[in-house]
């Protein structure tokens, strides 16, 4: 070699290796521009496979997350390639984190899917924080969901038009042991009698506690009925006029429950502990089966039972979303789409004891067995029981502002 001529020939392959560099780049960049949610489902796929995708939500239960790591994931990897990402993180951290992402015009940020719904849906798709529309793609959206269903086009009233897709139908239940107190109050009129009856030993999570507001919303719709709240205008006012019998009931109540309604625990799970050591008589919870699990787990006695009012309890469905800058777009996509899927939903149901999301209507002969011959376990109501007595949640924009007129009109009124 020409020594003379090094320092050239150093450069061209310096300048080849800069050219390489940026253009591996740049197909990067490419490949995360140009990934389409219309294209067909088994591009898509491809484009999934060996991807990383995470899945932010709550992480208080253990037995969701086993489920998921366990049951959930080896699927994903099996089919797709796809390696699952569980993240425990409360919603208003994930909302906060997203919004902070797009503040700093992130187009790629870390979170992928999120188990979302309700007031946090509402505002995560008003502020573009989510990707969409997308369920529409998904094959097994068409194959196993009802897309007329009111909860699949709604959400606490809110146009779902496609951001998010279902993942497990809640639903609020009462809960007490029949070997302490032989009621099981069938309305608004018979709970006020059976807090009288049983003074001081009942109360619920202060508001805006998930299960506490709950109970609020299924009083108020005992007292004043579900349907006038449909639309209605998020004006405070209006809403109080609304709920105003309600509040005078609540009011009312005060003077039977724990601390004379003076304070409220603040979490459900603080109202389910004072159950559990025999403080109070009674409880509710937003799982229509977490009966059968406290009991399987030897947290709850045989005696222990679930119950519903006659008009019904509120209900919803939560779901999962995609971020707007999501990194992993297609492989979320592919996951949303295996979790919707009869099977996933059957071990959802066997492993969770959660209502699945699939439309009975739509399930094969084999498909209807599985499901049919879950053991929902012990003090619960029957599926088709549960769904005859449910309630539409209130509209996302309206719970806020029950919520506030609760602390200011009831808490020690």
């Amino acid at each position: 070699m020409n020594f003379k001529r090094l320092p050239l020939f150093l450069g061209i392959i310096m300048a080849l290796f800069l050219i390489t560099g940026c253009s591996g780049h740049d197909d990067t960049n490419v490949g995360s521009q140009v990934f389409d949610p219309n294209a067909n489902f088994d591009t898509i796929i491809e484009q999934a496979k060996g991807d990383t995708v995470s899945f932010y939500g709550w992480g208080g239960d253990e037995d969701r997350n086993r489920w998921l790591n366990e049951t959930v994931a080896p699927v994903l990897k099996e089919k797709y390639d796809i390696t699952l990402e569980v993240v425990g993180m409360d919603i208003d951290d994930i909302l906060a984190k997203l919004s902070g992402e797009k503040q700093a015009g992130l187009e790629e940020g870390t979170i992928d899917m999120i188990w979302i719904n309700g007031e946090n849906f509402y505002s995560a798709k008003e502020n573009d924080l989510l990707f969409g529309p997308f369920v529409e793609q998904l094959p097994n959206f068409e194959k196993y969901i009802d897309s007329n269903d009111e909860e699949i086009k709604n959400d606490f009233g809110f146009p779902i038009e496609g951001y998010e897709a279902p993942y497990a139908k809640a639903q609020m239940v009462f809960i007490n042991d029949s070997a302490v107190t032989k009621e099981t109050p069938r309305n608004a009129e018979e709970f006020m009698e059976y807090c009288k009856k049983y003074e001081g030993k009942v109360t619920y999570p202060a508001l805006p506690d998930f299960t506490g507001s709950a109970f609020v919303r299924t009083l108020i719709y005992d007292i004043v009925g579900h349907e006038q709240f449909i639309g209605m205008e998020p004006d405070k006012e209006v809403v109080k006029e609304a709920i105003e019998p309600a509040l005078e009931y609540l009011r009312e109540l005060n003077k039977y429950l724990w601390n004379q309604g003076k304070t409220f625990p603040s979490t459900s799970g603080e109202v389910n502990n004072m159950f559990e050591d025999g403080e109070l008589v009674m409880t509710m919870s937003y799982g229509p089966y977490s009966v059968a699990t406290g009991i399987e787990k030897g947290i709850y006695k045989n005696t222990v039972r679930t119950f519903v009012f006659d008009k019904g309890t509120v209900g919803n469905t939560n779901y999962i979303a995609i971020a707007n800058n999501s990194p992993n777009k297609a492989a979320a996509m592919v996951a949303i789409n295996e979790i919707i899927s009869a099977e996933i939903q059957a071990t959802q149901f066997e492993e969770l004891k959660e209502l699945p999301v699939v439309s009975y209507g739509k399930l094969n002969a084999e498909e209807k067995a599985r499901f049919d011959n879950v053991d929902i376990g012990q003090g619960v109501l029957p599926q088709d029981e549960l769904l005859s007595k449910r309630l539409p949640e209130m509209p996302a924009n309206i719970v806020p502002i029950v919520e506030e007129i609760w602390l200011e009109e009831v808490v020690g009124k």
